[in-house]
């Protein structure tokens, strides 16, 4: 308690400093996976796709990022067991933030699209275990968390395919592609509007206390889903149509059109996604500041303090910015060929997972699963349509986020342990 009456000012100084590194990192390497795809197959060069990202992802963090927060990320460790020692949990959630930040700095410079949820996670797994004991982590959860490595990007893969294959067939493998695309692209319009009204209302709404029941949520996203549907049909029908037109003509105005819809997916990733990871730099931050400002009692949630949201956006989108196209050329051009139908089948199925995740509780990667959505439009036109050494260093970068997470926060949680307590 000494400590933390003592030093409280420097120790939440400290943690808002790390805590914008990880913010930093968030927008660096996560923004890929709303706007990786879009890059990739043209539909936005990438100072478009950044600027659309800064604006979407910022207005996800401030605007929906919670005004309440739970201060141990997932519930992965036992916040109680540090009743005793609450300058203890202090300096693990400091720990914790320094070492998933420059992880997440290290994997952005080298353009490998990391987990920023796992990176936290295997950080405060670490700092837990040194500072209590292996009984202060909830080890079941850190099973589910590997266990999504190989599911959340396998239905998201499979989602992918069966999207892609049947634009393939309805479309794109006809006599007419074009007369095509305004017969069925609505329904896709439709089933995109969907899926992105249940990730905003899921993953976004919430934070700004409309939480919509389950049954009102799905009736609301199925009228935006016949609104959208409707309004893209009177749209594409508008679309000019020369009978003479070669089909590589009508293949290019088809795409057109997928590229429309792709920046829309773009924008509302972008926004569930702001308002949703934002919490694994200012959920330890708000920890820090709730335990110094209560003079050491450790509560369930903590109330944000006005200026740590902006702290978080302002991170995100810093990071986005300045390191944001190196993780974008990964995801969009360094797995396989993109074209605009192509990386909206990724998107959508991306989209579509997050819903069943959020559904089912289901631990999931935002990242983890666009790689797998990307992967499954590429098995779709063979395995050679892959880029294996690529994905080889995306897997490896995987494995290893959460024990290089846990090995910096150990390694930190000590020097800061030795700095103040001595």
């Amino acid at each position: 308690m000494d400590i933390i009456a003592t030093y409280g000012g420097t120790l939440v100084l400290i943690a808002a400093i790390v805590g914008f590194l990880m913010a930093w990192g968030i927008g660096a390497n996560d923004v890929a996976n709303a706007m990786g795809t879009s890059v990739g197959s043209r539909a936005l060069t990438i100072k478009q796709a950044i600027i659309i990202a800064m604006i979407f992802e910022f207005a996800g963090a401030y605007l929906a990022g919670g005004e309440v927060t739970k201060t141990i990320r997932k519930g992965i460790i036992d916040a109680g067991m540090f009743t005793q020692t609450p300058e203890l949990l202090v300096y693990a959630m400091i720990a914790a933030l320094l070492a998933a930040g420059l992880w997440l700095l290290v994997a952005s410079y080298l353009g490998w699209p990391v987990s920023t949820t796992h990176s936290i996670i295997g950080a405060i797994i670490g700092t837990a275990v040194v500072a209590i004991g292996p009984e202060a982590v909830s080890w079941g959860k850190v099973g589910g968390i590997v266990g999504s490595w190989i599911i959340t990007p396998l239905i998201s893969g499979i989602i992918a395919y069966f999207i892609f294959q049947t634009a393939q067939k309805l479309i794109f493998d006809t006599d007419n592609p074009l007369q095509n695309a305004k017969r069925y692209v609505p329904f896709y319009m439709a089933f995109a509007g969907f899926v992105l009204a249940l990730v905003t209302i899921k993953k976004g709404l919430k934070h700004i206390g409309l939480d919509i029941p389950a049954v009102e949520g799905y009736m609301l996203a199925v009228g935006i889903a016949i609104a959208v549907g409707i309004a893209g049909a009177v749209a594409i029908s508008r679309l000019k149509i020369d009978p003479n037109a070669d089909k590589e003509s009508q293949f290019t105005n088809v795409e057109k059109v997928f590229a429309i819809l792709m920046i829309v997916t773009a924008c509302c990733m972008a926004f569930a996604h702001g308002s949703n990871d934002v919490a694994n730099a200012i959920g330890p931050l708000a920890a820090v500041v709730s335990i110094v400002q209560s003079g050491g009692e450790i509560a369930a949630k903590a109330q944000l303090v006005w200026w740590i949201l902006p702290l978080g956006g302002f991170g995100i989108v810093l990071g986005l910015a300045i390191f944001g196209h190196r993780v974008i050329k990964t995801i969009g051009k360094g797995i396989t060929h993109l074209t605009p139908s192509r990386g909206f089948a990724a998107e959508l199925a991306a989209a579509s997972t997050v819903v069943i995740a959020s559904g089912t509780g289901l631990p999931i990667s935002t990242t983890q699963t666009l790689v797998g959505a990307v992967l499954g439009v590429g098995m779709a036109r063979g395995i050679a349509a892959l880029n294996m050494g690529v994905i080889q260093n995306i897997v490896i970068s995987w494995v290893v986020t959460l024990p290089v997470g846990a090995f910096l926060a150990i390694l930190f949680f000590y020097v800061i342990q030795f700095a103040f307590s001595g």
